[in-house]
């Protein structure tokens, strides 16, 4: 019997949630997805300090402004994208700055450098899926994004009208956080039994999976922060699932049968109307879980994102 992850790569597309080479060309995923955490921590690595030290000298030739900081961390995160790119042969995610998580335009601005920053670099920007968080303003943003045909990857979804909203505006892919989902349940409620189906987390991918599927949504599901291998398995036949090294490990010592969760059986009903802008407001402000998990992912994104910047002008 071969190994779970192979088991898992015949029925969902498996991608590396990491900025570590060794690790992309150890499991050998589809895609590679990077955020300013996993940007951070690459660049605490020895290894890849010379792509920090790569970024900020370009970046001192570009400008002196205030904007250095910002272009070291785009030029950073398409240089370790090249390395990714590499061994990979789909996808790689770049995130735009969290700080712009309530700016719609702001976010339209820096995507499209980030495109122009991939072109100019001589790489292929068609294999690029710009990273942004899914607030109101974002979803927004990354429609006019992808009717210029830069695809987008929607980040932080905790809500089942994030997710909805991403495919009214025909976002390439979201990202539902799996892990944070359960995080929030086993510290506010009184529920004790989370495995298998019971997992919070598990149940909203699900649900989100099947409405799409049922509704003709071509967005692609993409679960994500998983705290366990109990959660992959649960969804395995997901679209794609982004998974940390240490689980994508774990999976591959594993060689037990693993059964398919999730099966597209095409659309059985039609689209319904788009959510509008107060409907959507008012859903996620119903849900404490997905309100407060998306405030807290853009705060701890957007700390990374200065400790980041930080860290790049402090190299000689």
């Amino acid at each position: 019997m071969s190994s779970q992850l192979e088991q898992l790569k015949s029925m969902t597309t498996v991608v590396a949630d990491t900025g570590d080479f060794e690790s992309i060309k150890e499991f050998k995923p589809v895609d590679a997805t990077t955020n300013p955490s996993l940007l951070l921590k690459a660049l605490g690595d020895e290894k890849y300090l010379y792509l920090g030290k790569e970024a900020i000298a370009w970046a001192r030739e570009q400008t002196s402004g205030d904007d250095l900081a910002s272009l070291a961390a785009d030029k950073l995160a398409v240089l370790i994208s090249a390395q990714l790119m590499e061994s990979v042969t789909g996808y790689v995610s770049t995130e735009v700055d969290a700080h712009l998580s309530f700016d719609t335009q702001g976010t339209i601005d820096k995507a499209r450098s980030i495109i122009d920053l991939y072109k100019s670099s001589g790489l292929d920007h068609e294999r690029v899926l710009i990273k942004v968080a899914a607030t109101w303003e974002g979803i927004q943003a990354a429609r006019v994004l992808e009717q210029e045909g830069i695809k987008c990857n929607l980040t932080l979804i905790f809500s089942f009208a994030q997710a909805r909203a991403c495919a009214d505006a025909k976002a390439y892919l979201i990202s539902p956080f799996v892990g944070r989902i359960l995080d929030w349940y086993k510290k506010n409620t009184d529920q004790t039994d989370f495995e298998g189906a019971n997992d919070p987390g598990v149940q909203s991918v699900t649900e989100i999976y099947r409405y799409f599927k049922a509704h003709g949504h071509q967005t692609i599901v993409m679960g994500a922060s998983f705290r366990n291998i109990g959660e992959i398995q649960s969804l395995a036949g997901c679209d794609r699932l982004t998974i940390s090294p240490d689980l994508l490990s774990e999976l591959d010592a594993n060689d037990a049968p693993l059964t398919q969760m999730l099966t597209d059986h095409g659309q059985t009903s039609e689209a319904e109307a788009e959510l509008t802008e107060n409907q959507f407001r008012w859903q996620l402000n119903e849900d404490p879980m997905a309100t407060e998990n998306l405030a807290t992912g853009i705060r701890k994104f957007a700390i990374d994102q200065r400790k980041l910047e930080d860290l790049l002008l402090n190299l000689a």
